[in-house]
This record gives C-alpha cells, structure tokens and sequence, in this order.
C-alpha cells in the first residue's frame, strides 16, 4: 500500500511517500525548486517521491492532506471579522487569497496530480505532527507533546500514543502560541519570522535572562503548565504586517533593527562588518540588551516546556516522550528537557516542523485510521534525492570541470581526513539528502573544529551570515563522552538527529573551539558507522592524524539558500564560496582548478 502526505500553503511545502508502513523517500519542496521555505504545491517532492518507489500517481492509494483547510479558515475568518475595525483590510486580503485558492485543497490536490479524489484525506494538523513523532519513534507507548506557531486552530496539545492508537488528551488554542511568542521575539530582534527563530537562539547565549520577569508579564501560567497571554500586548492576531503592540515596545524598549550588526564584547567584530564605528562601546551595549532579550524568551521558552512536559508525565506516568511541532526543533530546549525532565528517552521528529506533518498524516492513515501494523522505527532521515556516479560525471563533464575521481573507499576517506586536518573546508555531497532542517553528513560543510578560526572563516567567507551563529558537532559514537557530558541519559534519539544541546567537557573546550559555543555547549550529532559509513570513517581518519574524534559540520548552503540538493546545486554553491574541496560523492573537486570558471556564474 502506497500512501503519499502532503503539507503546503502556508510554509516549508514537503511530500512524504510510505509503502506498507514504511518511508520510501520524503523531502521539502525547497530542496527541488531553490525557493527557500517555499509554501506552493510540493508537486516536484511528490514527483521525486514517486520516481524513488518507481510507481505512477495512479498506484497510490491514498493522498493525505496534513490539516483540515475548513478548520483553519474558520479561524481566519473569525480572526479577521475580530479585527474590525483596527484592520479593516486585513478580511478583505485573507479572503481573497483563502476563496480564490488555499480553501479548495481537495481539488487542487486532484487537479495537480490527476488523481481521483475520493482517494484524497485530511488529518487535523497537530494530530499530523503528533503522529509524525509518535509512529517512527519506534516507542510502543509514549506520551506526545505538539507545539507550534498554529495549525487550524490549535497550537499546543499533549496526547498518549499507545501501538496504534493516538489521542490527543488536551490542547490550548488560538491566539495562545508558545511558537508565536517565540516569533513575537524573532520579529523585536530584527529577524524573519519563521526563518530567524534560530538566530536568536543562537544570540541568547551572548546574554543573560534579564528581561524574564518582563517575559512573564506577558502570559498567565496555571499549574498544570497551560497558558493564556495577554493579548494588549500582541498585534499578529489582528495583523499580517506587524506582531507587537506599542504596549511591548513600552516595556522592552525600541525593536532591534534589520540592518544593525549584532555584535557584543564577547562575540567579536569581523573584519567583513568594515571598520569599528565610532560609537562602537554605546552599539556593543545596545546588542547586549538586545542579547539580554534573547536570552530572555530562550530562558521562558525552556522554563514552559519543562512544566508542561512535567504535568504530562505526571498525568500519564510513560518514561517515553515524542514531540513535534515548530518549537521541537528548539535544541536548547530539549536538551534541557532530556536532563531535567522525568522522561527516560525522548524522540523528536527531525522534520519537526509542517514539512514533518506531511509524514506523519500518511502515518495516521496507515496506522490509525486503516489499523495497519506498525514496521518501522526511524533512526536516519536520510530519505532525500540521490545521484549516481554517472549523473555526478555526465554534469561535471558538460561544464569542463576539472576533477579526480577517487574509487577506493579507504583512499578517499584517508584524502579528506587528512586534508581537513590540514585546514581546508569541505563541501561533502554523499547518499540521499536529509530530510528536516539539518545536516546530517550528506549535504555537509565539514572542517576542523581544533582552529578557532574556522568559525570566522565559514561564517564570513563562506556561508556569508552573522558572526555569532554556533557549529554543530560531530562525533564518533564510542567517543561521544570523552567530549560531551551526556551522563548515563538515554540521548540517541535526539543525538541521531542532532536535535539537543549537551555541554562540551571543560578539559575539550580548548581542544575544539571552533564548535564550543560561548556558553560551552555544542548542537551534537553522534555518528555509527551503520548509519553513515562514509561520514563516520572520515572522522577516523582525521583523528588518525590529529588525535580528535570529532568534526565541525554546518549545512551546505549560502545564506538564504536551501541546503544543496544535486551536484548542480552543489558546485554553484561550491564556487560562490570560499570553500576549498568539493565532494560529489568519489569526485573531487579543488577550487584552484575552477576558479576560472567563477566568472562564468
């Protein structure tokens, strides 16, 4: 049985395609069409999806949409008419774009792919989330949690999943929003809204949590960790331009702007902002309030989580926990979860935001709605695009790309270890891309996390972005603890995915600095051989040389780009930047020998 999900119209558009209960391949739609978050129908991830299982539209027995579009226009509507008469164009833009489009799913979906539309379903959205957490965990009993900005009109719930079955027990609805608080915060510090939540998780450790008691004027929280805000604070509900009212500007000052470098005395001033400005002690001081606020939210968004993930366990006593949902990719978060939470193991879906409702609404077909046994537990997520080693040489050819092509698995792990530990930075293109937000070591930057350096150099000649921005980690499995404090915690289901913060030891800080964050911790991804044979020898090999087990891995993209998917994508990237080796899989690639072609680009 083929099941295809669907998740789009609203942000980061994906298809995820299951035969017999079982991920045969799953992908953004950003990945194929190079628009970054693209929201428009995902018809080339479905279209990959397809060509993967090798099947036509016409074998697929059911297409399932991941939230109930009346649901969710129920809630525009009466948002909207609410709004009158602060906004009196926001009912007339929301209509026009919901009746002449987003409204009528069913018959784009039949339209688009030419299917018949009695095979078309609809999953409310955070029962998609919450099903995309809980059947791949590979936990046969486990309470979920889901939180996110909103779905149709929810955006908290906790349920129980137990075999089969899913409930949801509980949710908290509209305009009530940890995902939006959050956002309500990207948006005061001077950042894209579902795109800069991470830059400011990324700021808070620059500062401390000063503004906390400012934070919690903001909600009510009940014991049972449920909240309600107070809304004189919050313009979004009203608006489509503007998140805050004049309210929260009175109590935390004027909102950072876009253009403002963020810099502090500790995150350093790169040499690309230009020279020091004049008044560089009074903006070092600005930033630090400013990291202060990020610091802030980050401090109440950990303190939320960790209450309600204590009434839930309280109320269901499981030693297992799934989360889903926009906040779940919050690594802080759920490494505090994991250490300070009564919960024994915690999987959150690596996708965890609307791309990974599209898995999990195919899931809740096949196992709850059709009762389906459940076969599969998820321990990789690399369920993207692949190329073969024709493809990869027929491209390289038809651009003159001078390479080398190594054939020996030994060589060419021996050849980039070595050359990494000798400072160069590696563009590594190997297997099927990741499915989520992460690299995962096959569409990676990877380089040698001993040099302090390597920070500045791939933040500003590289991946062209904020100075500040922390390096994910990646370790050899049986080394892992030589290097993190992970304790006896049972961490693989967050460290598969690099999904959680861990403290780098204190003796290591100094060994690793290049991925040792100003607070000390890293973003870890613990690696085994079975899982990526390739990415873990390369990691041996340089220790071999260096003594280190561990690699500096960031995400193979320039700064508002999506993560490379073809070798196309790979050598444009490859030569925008000051990347020094590209490999495509056995072809290498140095950038003295193309660098002639810069100019063609």
């Amino acid at each position: 049985m083929y099941i295809i999900g669907v998740s789009c119209f609203y942000h980061e558009s994906a298809a995820c395609l299951i035969r017999d209960g079982k991920v045969v391949a799953a992908s953004a739609e950003e990945r194929f069409s190079r628009k970054k978050h693209d929201s428009g129908f995902p018809k080339l991830a479905i279209d990959f999806c397809l060509e993967v299982a090798g099947i036509k539209i016409e074998d697929v027995d059911y297409v399932v949409y991941y939230e109930k579009p009346f649901w969710k226009f129920d809630r525009i509507l009466q948002s909207t008419l609410a709004s009158w008469p602060q906004a009196p164009r926001l009912f007339a833009k929301a209509m026009v774009t919901w009746l002449s489009d987003k409204l009528w799913v069913r018959s784009i979906i039949a339209d688009e792919l030419k299917i018949d539309r009695r095979k078309i379903l609809f999953v409310p959205h955070h029962i998609s989330h919450a099903a995309s957490a809980f059947y791949p965990s590979g936990f046969d009993k486990a309470a979920v949690l889901t939180f996110d900005g909103v779905g149709e009109w929810t955006t908290t719930t906790y349920g129980v999943g137990n075999g089969n079955d899913l409930q949801i027990l509980s949710e908290i609805k509209f305009p009530h929003s940890l995902g939006l608080l959050y956002s309500v915060f990207t948006a005061f510090l001077g950042f894209e809204v579902n795109d800069g939540e991470y830059k400011v998780m990324g700021m808070a450790p620059y500062g401390q949590p000063k503004y906390l008691d400012k934070v919690r004027k903001l909600v009510k929280v009940y014991p049972d960790g449920s909240y309600f805000f107070d809304m004189s604070y919050f313009t979004y509900q009203r608006s489509g331009e503007k998140a805050y009212s004049r309210k929260l500007v009175q109590l935390f000052g004027k909102p950072r702007p876009r253009d403002l470098h963020f810099f502090t005395k500790t995150s350093g001033y790169p040499d690309y902002f230009g020279d020091k400005p004049k008044n560089y002690e009074e903006l070092c001081e600005l930033n630090q309030k400013y990291a202060d606020i990020a610091a802030s939210i980050q401090a109440f968004t950990e303190e939320m989580v960790l209450k309600l993930a204590n009434f839930v366990y309280e109320k269901t006593k499981m030693e297992n926990l799934c989360i889903a949902g926009g906040v779940g990719l919050n690594s802080v978060a759920n490494g505090v979860l994991l250490r300070k939470s009564p919960f024994k193991r915690i999987f959150v879906q690596p996708a965890a935001g609307d791309d990974g409702a599209s898995m999990g609404a195919a899931f809740y077909v096949y196992h709850a709605i059709l009762g389906k046994k459940r076969v599969y537990a998820q321990d990789n997520c690399y369920f993207g695009a692949s190329f073969t080693d024709e493809q990869i040489e027929t491209f390289l050819n038809s651009k003159k790309i001078k390479y080398k092509k190594i054939n020996s698995e030994d060589a060419l792990t021996t050849f980039l270890g070595g050359e990494i530990a000798s400072g160069k930075v590696v563009g590594f293109f190997h297997g099927r891309a990741e499915w989520g937000p992460r690299a995962l070591g096959a569409r990676s930057i990877i380089a040698d996390p001993r040099r302090e350096e390597m920070k500045d150099i791939i933040n500003t000649k590289i991946k062209f972005r904020e100075p500040y921005r922390p390096f994910a980690p990646v370790v050899m499995a049986e080394k892992a603890s030589d290097y993190f404090e992970l304790g006896k915690l049972d961490h693989k289901y967050l460290t598969n995915f690099m999904l959680a913060v861990f403290p780098v030891k204190a003796a290591k800080q100094k060994i690793v600095p290049a991925i040792t964050h100003v607070d000390g911790s890293g973003r870890l991804q613990i690696i085994t051989e079975k899982q990526n044979a390739r990415y873990y020898n390369i990691i041996k090999k340089f220790a071999k040389k260096t003594g280190v087990h561990v690699l500096m891995n960031t995400s193979f993209n320039l700064k508002g780009e999506p993560i490379v998917n073809s070798p196309a994508n790979a050598f444009s990237t490859f030569l925008k930047s000051g990347l020094d080796i590209l490999a495509l899989e056995r072809y290498i690639v140095l950038k003295q020998d193309v660098q002639h072609l810069a100019g063609e680009k």
